[in-house]
């Protein structure tokens, strides 16, 4: 492979809104289901998306893998990394930094001034779930008035958001979303890939406790064939041919699949998107996947800004690879080699995507056994997109690492990154064995 990298040293009362309109805002995430194979990166495999893979990544510890992610905030979250607890700050995004460039406007809050459907009477006992879940249902502008104090709505089933209109779901940083360990929050999921227009935006908000559980059992073969699953996506938020973008949220202690080569994604995953994910001011704290800890996209585009990503695991392990030397059992059109554990905090897959991080604290996350990317993990198959840091700290996450780019004088991307990628630039940011 060739490597390229571009060196550069509330008010009173509580309003919870769903607004259900046109949005355009752009990123591009997408997927398929399956990474093809191309999460080898380091492993000499060649790279079935089309970039071969150099062998040499080293692997700098790893990460012990949990098998799932521990619940860190309960069901009423604790101050900043778990949502609002009556008299706490609302602490959302990098406390230490910010894009020097500003954050774009496709990464401001959406306008909420004018609900269609208004959920509560002033009291928070107004506030359940079986309201949310039916406005949700409808759709349009819709606006909580729950009180002035933080709430916690207990989510018993998996809200289903409409995929032919634009939803924006503002918690006025009062609003606490609690999964209990048992169901994911949010399935934005339309038939289509990468030609759905509309939008789910997520802002002032917490999401926390949330858990997906696959069924999809990979078929049964021996080590090291893959072990674990084919689905069990998003933990939180779960989108397929959808574009998402998150503002001033919280997400703690999510979870999705625990095992499997394609499957991941504790806090968001995001696959088939036409226009992609944007993050801006968000905390992302003790999330957990096979793949992807915190936020994972497949074929899609992610811009991150003002984010703080901690303590999140990829709890797979032995990366993912297609040998057919190694296994002769075929899964996903491949002979699957490796359980995941890719991207401790974040991870994106596909063709002609780009990976933007602007302001951004990465830090204490840990890939899987044997896999890469404690920060990052990024492979562009056919080497086509371009990854982008500026102003970021990427420290103390542990995993396996490797970088290569197709042009540029820059070939480091550091110790907490995997990635193939067309070109590399790095700004005004401390990274783990960078340069």
């Amino acid at each position: 492979m060739t490597e390229l990298v571009t060196l550069e040293v509330g008010g009173d009362a509580l309003k919870i809104v769903l607004v259900l309109s046109t949005l355009a805002l752009t990123a591009a995430c997408s997927s398929n289901g399956s990474s093809t194979g191309d999460d080898a990166g380091a492993s000499g495999a060649s790279n079935t998306g089309g970039a071969s893979n150099t062998g040499g990544a080293s692997n700098t510890g790893g990460a012990s893998n949990a098998g799932g992610a521990s619940n860190t905030g309960g069901g009423a979250a604790g101050n900043g990394a778990g949502g609002m607890s009556a008299g706490s700050a609302w602490k959302a995004g990098n406390p230490d930094g910010a894009c020097s460039s500003g954050v774009p406007a496709e990464g401001k809050a959406a306008d909420v001034s004018h609900p269609t459907t208004v959920v509560g009477n002033g009291a928070a006992s107004s506030c359940t779930f079986d309201v949310l879940a039916a406005a949700v249902t409808k759709g349009g502008v819709i606006t909580f008035d729950c009180g002035s104090a933080p709430i916690t709505i207990a989510v018993t089933a998996t809200l289903k958001v409409p995929t032919t209109l634009d939803t924006v779901l503002d918690g006025g940083e009062l609003v606490t979303l609690d999964g209990q360990s048992k169901v994911p929050i949010l399935s934005f999921d339309s038939a289509g890939w990468q030609t759905n227009e509309h939008r789910l935006t997520l802002q002032h908000l917490a999401l926390v406790n949330a858990k997906r559980t696959p069924t999809t059992a990979i078929p049964k073969a021996p080590a090291p064939c893959s072990q674990g699953w084919d689905d069990g996506q998003g933990g939180a938020v779960y989108m397929r041919d959808g574009n998402l973008t998150v503002i001033d949220s919280i997400f703690t202690g999510n979870q999705a699949a625990p095992l499997g080569p394609d499957t991941g994604g504790g806090a968001i995953y995001v696959q088939g998107s036409k226009h992609g994910a944007v993050i801006a001011g968000s905390t992302f704290t003790g999330n957990a996947a096979s793949n992807a800890g915190a936020v994972g996209g497949l074929f899609c585009e992610l811009h991150i800004y003002d984010s703080f990503f901690s303590k999140n695991t990829a709890v797979g392990s032995g990366a993912n690879n297609d040998d057919a030397s190694m296994c002769s059992v075929m899964n996903n059109g491949q002979h699957e080699v490796g359980s995941g554990g890719n991207g401790g905090a974040i991870y994106s897959d596909g063709n002609s995507v780009n990976v933007l991080l602007c302001g951004d604290q990465i830090v204490d996350n840990a890939a899987g056994m044997g896999a890469f990317g404690g920060g990052l993990f990024f492979t562009s198959n056919n080497m086509q997109g371009t990854l982008s840091i500026a102003d970021t700290t990427m420290t103390g996450n542990t995993g396996g690492h490797w970088t290569n780019v197709s042009t540029g004088s820059a070939k480091n991307a550091g110790t907490a990154v995997g990635t193939n990628c067309k070109s590399l630039t790095v700004q005004s940011s401390t990274i783990q064995g960078y340069p």
